[in-house]
C-alpha cells in the first residue's frame, strides 16, 4: 500500500524554535574552537551537560560539554585540541554503562548521533564493518536477511553501540557457545591519545618487537604518532615480564572483564606468535584510545531452538545442579530467584507463564539449546529433563505448546518445555524481565547496581551464595539473583539506600566482602558489564598491586596524561595521581559521584496536584529512571510505543531518559533551571506527546505524560495560558457550535487563505486540515432513532460514551457501534454527558480537566450501580475514564466508574459478544492500536475481535501516529509530528493489509494526510455483519436496500456527515449498503485490472 508524501526534516522547519539547549555556557571559549574545528554538533549548555552526567549505572558526574562527532576527523581534531590543553576526553555509545564507565568530568563524544553506519557487510567472508556508534540490534537486523549475527548478545543490545560493545568486551546470555566480543574483533580503527589516527589488528611478535624501538627500520619514514612505539615496547615488556603473573592472577573463566585483556594477549602470543592490539581494546572502557570503526566476524543464525524451564525448591538447588546441566552443552542456562518470581506472578503480562511453576517453586533455570533441527532440540530437553528432573511422575498440558513433567529425586522437581516459538519468547521474556521488574521500586531503597556482575566458577556458586547471604544478612538487606547462571555470572542486585550515611556504608561493605569471596572462589569482580566506578579500586585486590601497577604502565604508555577517561580500569593513589596529572586523574572510590548520595537534595518548588500515591509521591516518579536507554531503540529494532520524538530526531534531549534526567536535575539542583520555567517547559517537556508510550515500554515504568501534566499545570497556574490552548482544551465547545453550523463552517474552512489565516492567529499549521463537521451530532441521531433493543430483552447495558470527536466530526463509527451492540443483544444509550476532560488534560489544564472528571462521574456513577456498563470508541477518552480519572479525583465513585469503563473493542471481546453476532468479514486488515490503549495493555481486543469476525489482521508493532490530540495541528510542532507518522506510514506500506484500521480519532486524521483511510474497528464489525447477510438466502432485514455503484476517479459516494468521500482508485467497485437512517456502509472488493472489462452483472 503505497500512501502520501514523506515530511522533511523537523530541524529544517523554521517555526520549530527547540534547538535542545538551555541554560548557560561552560567555557564559551573552549565551545568556539571547538565549533571551528569539526563539523558536528558542540555543546557545553547547563542543559546538554546534565543530560549526559548518567548512563544506566549508580553515578552521576556533570561533563565539561558534548562533541556529537561526523567523522573520525572530527574525534581526531577534538583529541588533538583536548591533549594540547590537558583537558578529558570520554568516548560514549549509548550510555547504557551499568558500572559508571561512560560518566567522567570530561569532553563527552556521542558517535551514535553522526557516526552510526554499518559500511560494508561481506556475507561470504561473515565479516561486517561498523562505525563506533552503530546500534548492535540494527546492524543484526541488517545481517539478518544473510542468516548471519554478531554473536555477542547483551541484554540491552537494541539500544547498545558496538564501539561500546568493544569498549566494554560485551557478551550475553549466550556466552557458553559465543563467548566475548573479543573473540569477534579483527580489527578498528582508532584515534591515539595525541589525536593521530591508526588502526590496529592483528600484528607478529617478532613486528612488534621491531618497532618497539621508534628508529626501526620496520617502521620506515617513521611511525605515524610518537605513541605508537611506546605502546608496542609496552606490550612487549607485558608479555615478557609478566606473562607467568598474569597466568597466575586472571581467573580461569570464560566471563571475565576486569582489568585489561592482557590475559588474551600473551595468549595469542604463546599460541600463535601473533597478537591482535584490536582485542586490547576491547574491555579496555575508552581508556587507552577511541575506537571509531570496528570489523568484526560473524556467526550463522542457529537453525533450531529449544528450551526448558527446571523449576526448584530453593536457590541453593538451581545454582547446585548447573554443573551438571552444562555437561549437556546447552547454549544457555538463566536464573530467576523467588524475588524475580514473586514480582513477576503481580505482573500481567507473566502471571499466565508463573503461573504454570508447581507450588513451592523458590527459583528456576531457564536451559536453552540450539540444534539442527526441531527433532534435535527435543531430544536435547529430553535428555536433560531424564537426566535432571528424574523418574516421569506426570505429564500435563498447562499451555499450548508446553509440556509439564515433575518427578524424582533430584535438584530439580519439574520442567517446563517450550515447543514452539511464541512460548519460548514468553519464557525468554519473563526472564529478561528480571531488571525492569526490580527498577519499578519507586522508594528510596533500589536494587542498585555495584556488585551485579560477579563471575564465579559454576561448581562454586552454592558456597559463594551461601557466603555472600551471610554478608547481605549482616548488613540488614537482601537482594535478587538472576541472570547467567550457566558461565557463573549472576546478577545480584542489594536492596540499598545512599541517600542515608548508613546506606552508603553498607555499599561499601558489601562491595568489599563479595571482592574478598570473589578472589577466594577463583571468580571476577566483573563478568560482562565492567569496571567503570562501581570496581575499578577492586581490580587491585583482584589481581594484585603487581598487575595493578603494569595497567597503569599500560594506560601510561597509550595515554601520558592519562586524558581518556581517567580513573576508570586502572588508576593511582590519589597522591601520585595528584602530582603527576593533577585534576585530570579522578579517585577510584566507588562511594565518588553517586546519583543519590546523603547530600542529594530533593525540591520540587511547588506542590503536586495529582494523585502519586501508588508512585511513591511525585518525587519517586522523578527519581525512577535508572537509565538504560530503553527509550532510544528504533521502531524497527525493539518496536513498541517509547520514544517517538527521539525516534524521529535521535536527539537525547528527546529520549524518556533525557527527560527524566532533565526533570531530576532541577529538582535537585544540578540544573539550575526552575522545571517550571519557561525555557525549562519548551526545551524538555514541550516536545513529549503524551502518548503514554513510557508507562508501558520503559523497564522502569517512568510515566513521562503524567510528569508532564504536573509540570505544565504549575507552568499555567503562574503564566496563564494561550488563546490557541485555550481552544484546543475546550475542543468539545469549538466541535459543537461547528457542528451547529456545519454546512457553513465546513465551507468556511476550505476557503482560500483559511488556512494561513488560522496559522497567523492562532498558530494552527496551515498545512492541516481540520477535521469536517457533521450536519448531525451523534447524540442527535440517537435521540431520534428507536433501539431495536429494548431493555427487558437486553442482555447487558450500555452507555455509550459520546466523545467530541465521535459526536460532532465523524459520528459514523458511533452509529456502526450502536448497530453492533444492538446485533449482540446489547441496549445501548448515550448518555447527556459533558467531555471527558482529555482535551484539557493533554494541555496541563488539570484544574479544568479535574472539574470535567468530576461532571462525569457524578453524572455516570448512579448509572453504573443500576447495572450499566460505560463504553468508549475513543481510546484516548477511554483511557482518561480508566486510569488519569484516579489521579486527579479520589473515593469510591471514581474507582467503581475506572472498573466498570471499556474501550469498545475490549467490551465486545471481554463479554464475548462476537459470539452473538452474525459475522463474515473477509479481506485483509493493517491494525494500528492507539498509543493509550498500548499504555494499558488493552490494544490486543480488536485484533482478536477482527480476527474471530473473519478478517486477517496484520498487527502492527507500532509507536505513535504523531497527532497526539492537538500537538500535530500546532504550527511549531506540524513538522515533528510529520515525522513521527513518517515512521508508522512506512509500517502501513510494508505491512499485509489491503486497508487500515485504528480506533483512535488522532491516528485516523494522521494518516488521511498521508492519503490513506483508516476505519474504525467498529465499522468493520458492521461490515461483517451486512457481508454475513449477503451470503445468505434469506430476505434482508426492512429498511436495507443494496445498491451498487461504480467508483470514479473524482470520489466515492456521499456520506451525509461529513460531506464526499476522500477520492480512491478509479474503477473500484463499492457494495453501499443504504438503511432509512441515511448512514453508509462501504465494502471494498477486489476486481479485473481494467474497469472496463466489467458488466454490471459483476
Amino acid at each position: 500500500m503505497a500512501l502520501g508524501e514523506r515530511s522533511g526534516d523537523p530541524a529544517e522547519d523554521p517555526r520549530a524554535t527547540y534547538d535542545y539547549e538551555m541554560g548557560d555556557v561552560a567555557r564559551p571559549g573552549l565551545v568556539e574552537d571547538l565549533e571551528s574545528l569539526v563539523e558536528g554538533d558542540v555543546r557545553f549548555d547547563d542543559y546538554s551537560r546534565a543530560l549526559y552526567a548518567t548512563d544506566a549505572s549508580a553515578y552521576e558526574q556533570v561533563p565539561i560539554g558534548v562533541v556529537f562527532p561526523t567523522s573520525t576527523e572530527d574525534v581526531a581534531a577534538t583529541m588533538r585540541y583536548c591533549a594540547n590543553r590537558k583537558i578529558p576526553v570520554l568516548p560514549r555509545g549509548g550510555g547504557t554503562s551499568l558500572a559508571g564507565q561512560t560518566v567522567n568530568r570530561a569532553v563527552v563524544l556521542d558517535f551514535t548521533r553522526h557516526m552510526d553506519a554499518v559500511t560494508d557487510v561481506s556475507p561470504g567472508r561473515r565479516r561486517a564493518t561498523a562505525q563506533a556508534g552503530a546500534i548492535l540490534g540494527e546492524l543484526n537486523r541488517e545481517l539478518a536477511d544473510h542468516d548471519l549475527k554478531f554473536a555477542p548478545d547483551p541484554a540491552w543490545a537494541d539500544k547498545s553501540a558496538i564501539g561500546g560493545a568493544v569498549g566494554n568486551n560485551s557478551t550475553g546470555a549466550h556466552s557458553l557457545v559465543y563467548g566475548k566480543t573479543d573473540a569477534y574483533v579483527e580489527s578498528c580503527e582508532v584515534v591515539l591519545a595525541d589525536g593521530h589516527v591508526t588502526r590496529f589488528g592483528e600484528i607478529s611478535v617478532e613486528e612488534l618487537r621491531e618497532k618497539a624501538d621508534p628508529d626501526s627500520a620496520a617502521w620506515g619514514d617513521g611511525p605515524d604518532s610518537p605513541l605508537l612505539p611506546r605502546i608496542y615496547a609496552e606490550v612487549v615488556r607485558i608479555l615478557d615480564e609478566e606473562a607467568d603473573e598474569i597466568e597466575r592472577r586472571y581467573p580461569d573463566l570464560k566471563r571475565n572483564v576486569s582489568g585489561y585483556n592482557l590475559d588474551v594477549l600473551v595468549e595469542e602470543a604463546h599460541e600463535t606468535d601473533s597478537i591482535n592490539l584490536a582485542r586490547l581494546m576491547a574491555g579496555s572502557e575508552g581508556t587507552l584510545a577511541i575506537v571509531t570503526e570496528v570489523t568484526v566476524s560473524l556467526e550463522l543464525v542457529p537453525e533450531t531452538k529449544a528450551v526448558a524451564l527446571l523449576t526448584y525448591d530453593s536457590l541453593l538447588d538451581a545454582l547446585s545442579d548447573v554443573a551438571a546441566i552444562l555437561e549437556h552443552d546447552p547454549a544457555a542456562v538463566e536464573v530467576m530467584d523467588d524475588v524475580l518470581l514473586d514480582l513477576a506472578r503481580e505482573t500481567p503480562e507473566f502471571a499466565d507463564v508463573v503461573g504454570l511453576l508447581p507450588d513451592g517453586t523458590d527459583s528456576v533455570l531457564l536451559v536453552e539449546f540450539y540444534a539442527d533441527g526441531d527433532a534435535e532440540g527435543e531430544q536435547f530437553v529430553a535428555d536433560l529433563v531424564a537426566d535432571r528432573v528424574g523418574d516421569v511422575a506426570t505429564v500435563t498440558d498447562p499451555s499450548e505448546g508446553a509440556t509439564e513433567t515433575t518427578g524424582g529425586e533430584r535438584y530439580a522437581s519439574a520442567a517446563l518445555e517450550a515447543h514452539d516459538a511464541e512460548q519460548r519468547a514468553q519464557f525468554w521474556k519473563m526472564r529478561k524481565s528480571g531488571l525492569p521488574i526490580l527498577l519499578s521500586r519507586t522508594s528510596d531503597e533500589k536494587h542498585a547496581s555495584f556488585i551485579e556482575d560477579t563471575a564465579i566458577p559454576a561448581e562454586n556458586l552454592p558456597a559463594y551464595v551461601e557466603e555472600f547471604e551471610e554478608v547481605l544478612e549482616a548488613e540488614g538487606t537482601f537482594a535478587s539473583y538472576y541472570a547467567h547462571a550457566g558461565p557463573g555470572v549472576l546478577h545480584i542486585r542489594p536492596l540499598v539506600n545512599t541517600k542515608t550515611e548508613r546506606g552508603l556504608e553498607s555499599f561499601y561493605a558489601i562491595s568489599d566482602a563479595v571482592t574478598e569471596l570473589v578472589v577466594k572462589y577463583g571468580g571476577s569482580v566483573s563478568g560482562e558489564h565492567g569496571d567503570g566506578r562501581a570496581r575499578t579500586q577492586w581490580n587491585r585486590r583482584l589481581y594484585g598491586d603487581r598487575l595493578w601497577r603494569a595497567f597503569g604502565e599500560l594506560k601510561t604508555a597509550f595515554d601520558p596524561e592519562w586524558l581518556l577517561n581517567p580513573g576508570t580500569v586502572c588508576g593511582r593513589d590519589d597522591a601520585d595521581a595528584s602530582s603527576a596529572h593533577g585534576s585530570a586523574v579522578e579517585s577510584h572510590d566507588m562511594r565518588r559521584h553517586l546519583r543519590f548520595d546523603p547530600e542529594y537534595v530533593y525540591e520540587a518548588g511547588f506542590e503536586p496536584t495529582l494523585n502519586w500515591d501508588e508512585e511513591n509521591g511525585m518525587q519517586g516518579m522523578v527519581e525512577l529512571c535508572h537509565g538504560c536507554g530503553g527509550c532510544r531503540g528504533s521502531q524497527e529494532t525493539t518496536g513498541g510505543v517509547m520514544c517517538p520524538t527521539y525516534r524521529a530526531m535521535d536527539e537525547e534531549a528527546l529520549s524518556t531518559r533525557g527527560r527524566a534526567n532533565a526533570l531530576r536535575s532541577a529538582m535537585s539542583g544540578t540544573l539550575p533551571e526552575d522545571p517550571a520555567s519557561d525555557e525549562f517547559v519548551e526545551e524538555v517537556m514541550d516536545l513529549c506527546i503524551g502518548c503514554k508510550g513510557c508507562a508501558k515500554d520503559c523497564p522502569s515504568g517512568v510515566d513521562m505524560a503524567k510528569l508532564k501534566a504536573e509540570v505544565e499545570y504549575e507552568y499555567r497556574q503562574r503564566n496563564g495560558s494561550s488563546l490557541r490552548d485555550r481552544l484546543f482544551a475546550n475542543v468539545d465547545g469549538v466541535n459543537r457550535l461547528g457542528s451547529a453550523f456545519a454546512p457553513l463552517a465546513n465551507a468556511l474552512t476550505r476557503l482560500p487563505g483559511v488556512s494561513r489565516l488560522q496559522e497567523s492567529l492562532f498558530g494552527i499549521a496551515s498545512e492541516r486540515d481540520l477535521p469536517g463537521f457533521a450536519t448531525e451530532s451523534f447524540e442527535d441521531w440517537c435521540s431520534k432513532r428507536t433501539p431495536t433493543v429494548t431493555p427487558e430483552a437486553a442482555h447487558r447495558k450500555v452507555l455509550l460514551f459520546p466523545d467530541t470527536y465521535t459526536n460532532y466530526n465523524r459520528p459514523a463509527a458511533g452509529k456502526a457501534a450502536v448497530e453492533v451492540l444492538e446485533a449482540a443483544g446489547v441496549y445501548v444509550q448515550v448518555p447527556d454527558v459533558g467531555p471527558s476532560g482529555r482535551a484539557a488534560h493533554s494541555k496541563g489544564m488539570l484544574g479544568l480537566a479535574r472539574e470535567r472528571a468530576q461532571s462525569v462521574v457524578d453524572d455516570l456513577a448512579p448509572r453504573i450501580r443500576e447495572g450499566w456498563d460505560v463504553v468508549v470508541l475513543e481510546p484516548s477518552d477511554a483511557v482518561m475514564l480508566q486510569h488519569d480519572y484516579l489521579d486527579l479525583l479520589s473515593g469510591p465513585d471514581v474507582e467503581h466508574l475506572a472498573e466498570n469503563v471499556y474501550g469498545f473493542s475490549e467490551y465486545v471481546d471481554v463479554h464475548r459478544l462476537g459470539e452473538r453476532l452474525p459475522l463474515s468479514g473477509t479481506g485483509r486488515l493493517t491494525y494500528h492500536g492507539h498509543c493509550h490503549q498500548k499504555s494499558t495493555l488493552k490494544d490486543h481486543h480488536a485484533v482478536g475481535v477482527l480476527r474471530r469476525a473473519g478478517y486477517e489482521v496484520d498487527p502492527l508493532d507500532s509507536g505513535c501516529c504523531g497527532m497526539a490530540g492537538s500537538f500535530g495541528y500546532e504550527a511549531e510542532h506540524y513538522s515533528m509530528s510529520r515525522a513521527i507518522g513518517d515512521v508508522l506510514v512506512e509500517q502501513v506500506e510494508g505491512a499485509d493489509g489491503d486497508r487500515t484500521v485504528t480506533p483512535g480519532a488522532s491516528c485516523r486524521s494522521q494518516l488521511e494526510s498521508f492519503e490513506d483511510h483508516p476505519e474504525h474497528p467498529a465499522e468493520l464489525l458492521r461490515e461483517a455483519m451486512a457481508m454475513w447477510e449477503r451470503g445468505q438466502d434469506t430476505p434482508r432485514p426492512e429498511g436495507v436496500d443494496v445498491v451498487r455503484t461504480r467508483e470514479s476517479s473524482s470520489g466515492g459516494p456521499v456520506d451525509e456527515d461529513t460531506g464526499p468521500e476522500p477520492p480512491r482508485q478509479a474503477g473500484e467497485w463499492v457494495d453501499v449498503i443504504r438503511t432509512d437512517d441515511g448512514d453508509t456502509d462501504r465494502e471494498r472488493r477486489p476486481t479485473t485490472d481494467d474497469p472496463a472489462e466489467r458488466t454490471d452483472d459483476e
